[in-house]
């Protein structure tokens, strides 16, 4: 299966990027992309959290909760994004013109990928180890990790979003973090106009 952005892993930067890139495939410049999400990989932090100081959210919203809804939101509003589920990944390869995600089910190629990851070890995706380094902003006690990159771009085609892109493990930063991963991919398929999606009240 061939995409033109795939995006690794399903918490909070990935289903945010999935989301914003959703929200633009009615647009001229994206009209024929096809997105995809591998939303099975690892245990995301999320599930266990609790929160009370993120705008736009009721107090006391659970994390796991946010998962499920976000995965129906995904669905229902953008159902052109391809939701992969029960497949890990474990190589992301460079190729001539695009980017070969080998699963332990299936391969896919993709013209961008993004790794949205949570920041602990081990990581072992064949293909991103020389990018592997310390995380900058975590707790050094907790050993957690990174992968080099600069504004999110690790090589052309290959972005970083969330504490893995070298943020601090804060929800309202993470899914920031994805949006504007999404946004930088999106001025790339508008002939590099710098480009953003607001959804209007009419």
């Amino acid at each position: 299966m061939v995409f033109d952005t795939l995006i690794i892993g399903g918490g909070v930067s990935g289903m945010q990027c999935a989301l914003v890139l959703g929200s633009a495939l009615t647009k001229e410049y994206a009209k024929d992309k096809k997105v995809g999400i591998i939303m099975h990989q690892r245990s995301s932090h999320l599930q266990d959290a609790l929160f009370n100081n993120v705008l736009g959210l009721t107090p006391g919203t659970l994390g796991k909760d946010i998962l499920e809804e976000g995965r129906d939101q995904l669905e229902q509003l953008y159902p052109e994004v391809s939701q992969i589920d029960n497949e890990k990944v474990i190589a992301v390869l460079e190729e001539e013109d695009n980017y070969k995600v080998v699963t332990n089910k299936k391969e896919y190629h993709s013209k961008n990928v993004v790794i949205a990851l949570n920041y602990s070890k081990p990581f072992d995706i064949a293909g991103l180890e020389q990018y592997v380094e310390r995380h900058t902003r975590a707790n050094v006690m907790k050993d957690r990790i990174q992968l080099r990159n600069f504004n999110h771009l690790i090589r052309e085609g290959l972005y970083v979003c969330g504490t893995l892109a070298g943020w601090r493990s804060q929800f309202a930063i993470a899914a920031g973090s994805g949006a504007s991963v999404a946004t930088d991919i999106l001025t790339v398929w508008n002939e590099n106009v710098p480009t953003k999606v607001h959804d209007k009240h009419k």
